[in-house]
C-alpha cells in the first residue's frame, strides 16, 4: 500500500495563513489604525477574567482605605468614557511596592500600590489608568498574540523550506538570525507602537473624564525621574518594549491640543 507524499508547498500554506490574518482585520477606536487580530473579543475577555482571578489569589490585595477609594473614584470616571462593550469593570489595588499597573481584557484593572506616590493625585492616576484601559480598548493583547503567532508560523515554514534545499545545513543559523531579526525588526517596534497608541487614547479618555491632560505630562516626568533614581543599566531603545521616557513625554506634549479640545472640568 502506498501513501500520498506530503505537500511541500510553503507558498500555499503561507497563503492560507495570510488569508486568516487578513480576515482578522479591525480598526482601533480613536486612532483609526487598522490592526490584525485573530482572536475574538470574547476569547480575549475569557483569558482576561481567568488571569485576573488567578492574580487576586496569588497577590496580596491592599486594605488601604484611602488608596482603594482613590482608585475606585478615578476608575469609575475613566470607565464611564471608555469604549469597552460588555466590560465587567473591577479596580483592585495590589499591596506591592512595584510601580506598575495594568488592565486586562474585560475591564479588570490592577494598580500596584507603589505607583500611587508617583501619581500624587487623582489626575496623575487618571493618566495611568487611562493608558492601561486604552490597551484593553485597542485590544493590544490579542494583537500581540496574533503577531507572535505570525512570527512563529513564518519561522516554521521557512525552516521547513530550507530543510528541503541545498542550504539545509545552514537552517539552524538562519533560524537564529530570523528569531533575532523578527524581535528587533517586528515585535519590539510593534510593542513600542502600542504603548504610544495607548498614551494617545489614554490622554483622550482622561480629558473626557474631566482630568486636565497636562497632568499626564507631569506624571511621566515624575516617572522618568523615578526610573533614573532606580539605577541600573538602561536598555537600548531598539531593544525596549516601551518608548524612551523623553520620547514619550515629547509625544504627549504634541498631543495635548487634541486632548484639551475634549477636556471639560468635572463638576
Amino acid at each position: 500500500m502506498s501513501f500520498p507524499r506530503p505537500i511541500r508547498r510553503p507558498d500555499l500554506i503561507l497563503g492560507v495563513v495570510l488569508t486568516v490574518f487578513v480576515s482578522g482585520c479591525s480598526t482601533v477606536p480613536e486612532t483609526g489604525r487598522k490592526q490584525l487580530n485573530m482572536f475574538s473579543s470574547q476569547e480575549e475577555m475569557k483569558l482576561g477574567l481567568s488571569e485576573f482571578d488567578k492574580m487576586k489569589k496569588d497577590l496580596p490585595i491592599s486594605k488601604d482605605a484611602q488608596a482603594n477609594a482613590m482608585v475606585q473614584r478615578v476608575g469609575q470616571r475613566i470607565a464611564a468614557v471608555a469604549q469597552l462593550p460588555d466590560a465587567q469593570w473591577e479596580f483592585v489595588v495590589f499591596e506591592s511596592q512595584e510601580a506598575n499597573a495594568f488592565c486586562l481584557p474585560g475591564g479588570k484593572v490592577g494598580i500596584y500600590k507603589g505607583i500611587l506616590p508617583i501619581c500624587q493625585d487623582d489626575a496623575g492616576l487618571a493618566a495611568v489608568m487611562g493608558h492601561e484601559v486604552a490597551h484593553a480598548i485597542a485590544r493590544h493583547g490579542g494583537e500581540r498574540m496574533t503577531t507572535a503567532a505570525g512570527i512563529s508560523t513564518l519561522g516554521q515554514l521557512s525552516g521547513s523550506y530550507l530543510g528541503t534545499t541545498k542550504y539545509a545545513d545552514w537552517t539552524p543559523l538562519a533560524m537564529q538570525a530570523y528569531g533575532l531579526g523578527s524581535q528587533v525588526g517586528v515585535a519590539l517596534p510593534h510593542s513600542r507602537g502600542q504603548e504610544s497608541e495607548a498614551d494617545e487614547i489614554g490622554l483622550i479618555y482622561m480629558a473626557r473624564a474631566g482630568y486636565p491632560p497636562k497632568a499626564a505630562v507631569g506624571f511621566w516626568e515624575r516617572f522618568a525621574e523615578y526610573n533614573q533614581k532606580a539605577g541600573g543599566a538602561q536598555t537600548a531603545w531598539f531593544m525596549s518594549t516601551h518608548p524612551t521616557d523623553a520620547g514619550r513625554i515629547a509625544d504627549l506634549k504634541a498631543l495635548l491640543p487634541k486632548a484639551e479640545a475634549q477636556y471639560r472640568p468635572a463638576k
